[in-house]
């Protein structure tokens, strides 16, 4: 049973590794891998002075920082109320309805957010209606404002997937502890303090981890969905640079001199993570 996850893992992750030295060749497609010259840092260097460096920078690392600062721990709230819910046919229907969005792509959800954002569509509709505003907010044409769009809409399609790690670890803690919270007087805010949130502090140092080394890894798919020439100063990320230099414009080698510095700061970034957790609060993941 195993071996088919081997094979494709070998074959999709492990052999596709050799591409890697084009970061350091001059490949065209018209030639092959082996007889590409080789340029060293060449690519590296022209990232690094490139104009649009410190843009695709500030813009990769602020939407994603933003997303883990109020996506992470929603996460976890909103597990905490479902898990909380005393009726079972209510709870799997709430957990139902907060997982759907996953499910929808961002070209569907793109669409949605657009006509919900124009300046005839439904927000401007239900603030004008609620005299909130005289005039349409120009949402989708005003770059100032797509770092929250960003955020606020990756939050609302991923919340409810990314609560399942910690409903299966509320399952496993032992209800002789929440008796003996009840017993010594604790209130339901108290229990969750105590008693839910140390139980699942493994689970949670776990996706913290692998949330940090994302930080460079911005969604390309809402950045394409969303993106136009009005917000492109704040809406290109490092993901959607490294596809139009090497999908469009076919700068094979220059597009994975990027994907190669991201991985190698995304590494660092995870190892850093794991030791400031296990250091704050005594849990190792590996």
């Amino acid at each position: 049973m195993v071996w088919p996850g081997v094979i494709f893992m070998i074959i999709f992750n492990f052999i596709p590794l050799y591409g890697i030295i084009i970061a350091f060749k001059d490949y065209s497609v018209l030639d092959t891998i082996a007889n590409a010259e080789w340029v060293g840092l060449q690519y590296f260097r022209e990232f690094f002075s490139d104009s649009m460096f410190w843009t695709v920078i500030k813009n990769t690392l602020g939407i994603s920082f933003l997303k883990l600062l109020f996506g992470f721990p929603a996460a976890i709230l909103l597990a905490i109320l479902i898990n909380e819910i005393v009726n079972v046919r209510l709870k799997k229907i709430v957990q139902t309805v907060s997982y759907l969005p996953h499910f929808l792509s961002w070209v569907i959800l793109g669409g949605m957010f657009i006509s919900w954002l124009s300046e005839t569509g439904l927000i401007n509709n239900i603030l004008i209606d609620a005299n909130l505003i005289e005039k349409p907010i120009r949402f989708l044409t005003d770059p100032n404002k797509y770092w929250g769009i960003a955020v606020i809409s990756d939050i609302w399609k991923e919340v409810g997937w990314n609560t399942i790690l910690y409903i299966a670890a509320m399952t496993g803690i032992n209800p002789a502890l929440y008796e003996a919270a009840k017993i010594d007087g604790a209130s339901k805010l108290k229990q969750i303090i105590h008693v839910t949130i140390p139980s699942i502090r493994h689970i949670i140092a776990l996706t913290f981890v692998l949330s940090v080394g994302g930080l460079l890894g911005s969604n390309l798919d809402q950045t394409l969905v969303l993106q136009n020439p009005v917000n492109y100063q704040t809406s290109e990320v490092i993901n959607s640079f490294v596809y139009k230099m090497g999908i469009q414009q076919g700068d094979f080698s220059y597009a994975t001199a990027i994907g190669l510095f991201v991985s190698v700061i995304s590494l660092i970034l995870v190892v850093g993570s794991h030791l400031l957790t296990k250091k704050i609060s005594d849990t190792s993941v590996f």
